[in-house]
């Protein structure tokens, strides 16, 4: 019989599945207790959204317009989801540092809630308490996992020596584990120890980020101030809309388009929920009698009702980023009127809530055209992801020279001492609405039967009007359309044409605009940058 000691030694922890657990668990927490931090200073610092802004500031301009190409109003959600993803990720980092470095993994995860500050730090207007959130979020991230990590370490022991004949036949002791005698359930229950903490410390995260999330709400609770708001009536009130305003053709968008249905394209990744009570408006720079209004104040000004159509600029050829509304608010002309603009001036840089700015033409303003801050659309106050409590919407210009939501101040200076966001980038100062036809009736790569097809759309060149539409099958003669009424100028209108003798096959259909002036959309294809898209539409549909 072999006498000599047999040695087995305590199992070496192995459990990095609950390592990883532990960091992201860790990791939500700091996440969780910044989102809950930045709920009772200033729910629009939230570190994720601090973090998701710069990202889109320093996004070169191709990005920004491939995103929207690809992703459209889908491209928010895309970045905060991508941006959660890399988290994850470098959390699950942190957790596996963690298991034989606490310290490094802990730092790591700090690290995470610094950049979150920095990034805060870096917003327009951002002062030291915007840095709070990514600051204690860095705290409790990295403090957590260090904790809870050094209270997981396995504590080195001693080899434990039994004979041949006793190791096989000795159970152990009532209440003394596996890992006292070096049985193999060491790791399992090393594993359950690290996932029972993981757990322990993600349900923290969980109470913590509601209860973010309920402040949050309740102090961005921006329906709730809508409808405190009393819309005064206009001293002008929108014109009435023609008796044949729509062509009567089925599934071209209405003329007024519903505030749900309305494109939204803005660089704010979460919509900012700003308090009427606490709203000013500064009118300032090159003037003589600069101003601030509150928004009671705005709302006792003599107002305009104007039906007004509004482009972006990254609207593609053929593209969805246009639509029309009826829209309530104040001539930009008495604004500037009450301040006295020096002659000096070239621009108005409008700036939003959320530190986004706008460049807009002096000259378009003084020209005569409707330009006004609006505080209602199709009859309601402003809807949140409009620009609620007001905005700036001034006909004949893309979305990015006019169009400044959540407006804030208005600066007349000139282009060399400013530049706006969009300019800074490499669009343009000035730009007018380019000249577009839209094919919406029959749908791309629809299947039509043979005779009479309806087709149809909208049309537009805000501020010149819209003289004609034609339309072109395959490479045949270019045929007149009818064209639906409008208000004024400044808006879109529909348009539809009877392809009577449409047979089998498949087809391509094209459409093409004149305006006012006299010029007919080209047909050459450009890009939206810099100053807006150009091109003929076209559909391929196929005639059973």
């Amino acid at each position: 019989m072999d006498l000599r000691p047999a040695v087995v030694a305590r199992p070496i922890d192995t459990a990095r599945p609950g390592w990883a657990l532990l960091g992201i668990a860790s990791v939500t927490l700091g996440v969780a207790t910044a989102h809950l931090v930045a709920a009772v200073t200033d729910p629009s610092r939230s570190p994720l959204v601090a973090v998701g802004s710069l990202v889109i500031d320093l996004a070169p301009t191709p990005v920004k317009e491939a995103a929207v190409a690809w992703f459209g109003t889908a491209d928010k959600p895309l970045l905060l989801g991508g941006l959660a993803l890399v988290i994850l990720v470098l959390a699950v980092v942190c957790g596996v540092l963690a298991r034989r470095r606490p310290v490094l993994g802990a730092a790591l995860a700090a690290v995470l809630g610094l950049v979150a500050a920095g990034a805060a730090l870096t917003r327009p207007g951002a002062g030291a308490v915007d840095a709070l959130p990514g600051l204690v979020g860095a705290l409790v991230a990295g403090g957590s996992l260090v904790v809870v990590a050094r209270r997981l370490q396995p504590t080195p022991t001693a080899p434990i020596a039994t004979t041949e004949s006793s190791a096989p036949d000795t159970a152990p002791a009532e209440g003394v584990s596996g890992a006292a005698t070096g049985r193999p359930d060491a790791p399992r229950l090393r594993r359950r120890t690290v996932l029972a903490a993981s757990l322990g410390v993600l349900a923290s995260a969980v109470v913590v980020g509601g209860l973010g999330e309920l402040i949050g709400r309740r102090r961005s609770d921006v329906e709730g101030l809508r409808a405190g708001v009393r819309l005064p009536s206009p001293v002008d009130p929108a014109r009435p809309l023609p008796a044949d305003v729509e062509v009567g053709v089925p599934g071209i968008t209405p003329f007024r388009v519903a505030n749900a249905d309305f494109y939204r394209v803005d660089t704010a990744l979460t919509v900012p929920a700003i308090d009427p009570s606490t709203w000013q408006l500064v009118v300032g720079g090159l003037v003589r009698s600069p101003f601030t209004l509150s928004y009671s104040e705005l709302l006792a000004m003599p107002m305009i009702e104007r039906d007004l159509t509004l482009t972006c600029v990254s609207n593609e050829v053929g593209g969805p980023y246009a639509g029309n509304a009826v829209w309530l608010g104040v001539p930009l002309r008495d604004l500037l009127a009450r301040a006295g603009v020096d002659p000096a001036a070239e621009q108005l840089l409008s700036r939003s809530a959320d530190g986004w700015s706008a460049s807009t033409p002096i000259a378009a303003v003084a020209d005569g055209r409707d330009a006004i801050v609006a505080v209602a659309m199709n009859g309601e106050p402003l809807p949140a992801e409009h620009g609620f409590p007001a905005r700036m919407v001034v006909p004949g210009l893309y979305g990015f020279v006019s169009a400044t939501k959540w407006l804030v101040s208005i600066e007349a200076t000139t282009y060399a001492a400013e530049q706006a966001y969009w300019t800074r980038r490499g669009w343009a100062t000035d730009a007018p609405v380019r000249t577009m036809a839209r094919i919406e009736v029959p749908r791309p790569l629809a299947t039509v039967a043979a005779g009479r097809v309806a087709v149809g759309g909208v049309c537009w060149a805000q501020h010149r009007g819209i003289d004609g539409v034609e339309v072109q099958v395959d490479d045949g003669p270019w045929r007149t359309a009818k064209l639906g009424g409008v208000p004024s100028d400044d808006t879109w209108r529909q348009w539809s044409f009877v392809w009577a003798d449409a047979t089998p096959g498949r087809h391509t259909i094209r459409a093409r605009a004149t305006d006012a002036t006299g010029a007919t959309q080209p047909e050459d294809r450009r890009t939206p940058f810099p100053s807006g898209a150009t091109g003929w539409h076209d559909t391929v549909v196929t005639v059973s």
